[in-house]
């Protein structure tokens, strides 16, 4: 023990004293900020490249195959490979596609998984020096504002506008289904999220991340939320799966059915940066889970060496990763609407009844003061939802009765139908705004058209007989009316 003794004294300041906060430095306020914005876009654009390997690798293991091995040494440097190939292919842009939309929808795309990681701590703050002689104490993120998992819900919810602009642009039906998937299916899946980070805001008694985090430190590894609400961890885990649009989930690119969805037009280095989005998203919602059910950064000696914290968290991001790719190694892609039925009528109704039970142990907490009683009743309480959302998932399905069934009564369409003339009625009614509005700036353009002064233009008729109407340029033909005899 005494060399790592030996280590971690060498690895804090002599005198604890000496140490500056940075955050009451100017100076090292803006250089913080700067060296974690690099150092965090290094790791998420380094982590893309070799996430890519962990998953060939990974799986080709599991196919008993070997994956790639000739690009540098162990296959290392595949990735590099990949970027070049991308880089030199030809970049084809659709002739119908509308060109700004086209291009704007894979940077909508991946800019939303670069910044989503910016209020969450890569771990705790740790002592550095720095040129001037003096340790300072900086925090191992960007920032950690009181409303992080705000920001990680808003921001994770904008990455689905680049599947729905590219398919839209693209003017292609594949990838038109493909974004209107990808549209409905958030909606399912995002109020499941939504309720499922719920459950670590009341436990930990804050919307900071860190807060939440620090509130999981200590006892090992029992402080750790998905210990405490399993049911909301699983919901959670379930619809980050469906975030990345990954196996089982990747309804939107589905290729046996839409060729490659939303990204069927596109190529070069626009599809590189959709490839990079679904990648770099992984790494964010692998970072976002273990913060709200697995401790974060926390786990042994963290507290005695601050910098093994983010060597743990990148352990625990890698064994996500490494389930992640083991998912779609082996499970086959659900159908679309199962996907709608499991958002809405399996995860959302679990995820509400989470929310209860933590709301009442949370307040069984605090008004009993028999601790034991509270703890069986909380356990009873845990493995009767774990029994009810078991039951539901698990539940056996009749499928030849399902067969059997006649198909359900649908809204007849035709002019025979009410349909018909319902959908008539509400298109009409929506039409007359746009109607009125092409009849306005029809006329407008009339007005701008045979008067450029604002008067109304004199009519034919009215033009007197000595009315003159000017030679086309380059004419040399006599004008009539103008007392000229012409020869």
């Amino acid at each position: 023990m005494e060399p790592l003794t030996d280590l971690l004294n060498y690895l804090r300041p002599s005198d604890a004293s000496t140490v500056i906060e940075c955050s009451a430095n100017s100076t090292c306020t803006a250089v913080h900020a700067v060296a974690a914005s690099l150092i965090v876009l290094l790791i998420l654009l380094t982590g893309f490249a070799y996430t890519t390997v962990l998953e060939r690798r990974l799986i080709a293991w599991i196919q008993m195959r070997i994956g790639p091995n000739r690009a540098g040494p162990l296959g290392l440097l595949q990735p590099v490979a990949d970027a070049v190939k991308l880089i030199f292919k030809q970049d084809i842009t659709p002739t119908n596609a509308d060109r700004f939309v086209y291009w704007l929808a894979p940077v909508l795309k991946v800019v939303p998984t670069l910044i989503v990681l910016a209020v969450v701590p890569l771990g705790p703050p740790m002592a550095v020096p720095w040129i001037d002689g003096n340790w300072y104490r900086v925090s191992l993120g960007l920032v950690d504002v009181n409303v992080g998992v705000l920001w990680l819900l808003a921001i994770t919810s904008i990455s689905v506008y680049g599947v729905a602009m590219a398919g839209w642009a693209s003017n292609n039906k594949y990838a038109m289904l493909g974004s209107l998937r990808s549209s409905a299916s958030m909606i399912s899946y995002e109020l499941s999220l939504a309720s499922a980070f719920v459950v670590p805001v009341m436990l930990a008694g804050s919307l900071s991340v860190g807060d939440i985090i620090e509130a999981q430190s200590g006892n090992f590894i029992f402080n750790w939320y998905i210990f405490q609400n399993p049911v909301a961890a699983v919901i959670m885990l379930i619809a980050l799966f469906a975030e990345t649009n990954r196996a089982p989930f990747d309804l939107p690119e589905a290729e046996q059915e839409l060729v490659a969805g939303h990204m069927t037009e596109y190529s070069g280095m626009k599809f590189a940066m959709f490839f990079m989005a679904e990648y770099v998203s992984m790494i964010g919602v692998a970072v976002i889970f273990s913060s709200m059910f697995l401790g974060g950064y926390h786990f042994i000696l963290v507290d005695d060496a601050p910098w093994l914290g983010p060597l743990w968290l990148i352990g625990k991001v890698v064994a996500f990763l490494a389930f992640m790719v083991w998912v779609r190694a082996t499970f086959t892609r659900v159908r679309y609407d199962r996907l709608m039925t499991l958002g809405w009528k399996v995860m959302l109704p679990l995820a509400l009844v989470s929310i209860g039970y933590t709301a009442v142990v949370q307040v069984m907490l605090e008004e009993v003061e028999n601790q034991t009683l509270v703890t069986a009743v909380s356990v009873g309480m845990l493995v009767l939802l774990m029994g009810v959302a078991g039951a539901i998932f698990l539940r056996p399905r009749d499928l030849t009765a399902e067969l059997e069934t006649d198909p359900p009564d649908v809204v007849r369409l035709d002019k025979r139908g009410p349909g018909y003339y319902i959908l008539q009625l509400v298109g009409g009614t929506l039409s007359v705004p746009f109607t009125l509005f092409n009849m306005a700036y029809d006329s407008a353009a009339n007005v701008r058209e045979y008067t450029g002064t604002g008067q109304r233009a004199e009519p034919a008729a009215e033009r007197s007989d000595d009315a003159q109407l000017p030679a086309p340029a380059g004419s040399s033909a006599p004008q009539l009316g103008s007392g000229s005899s012409g020869d």
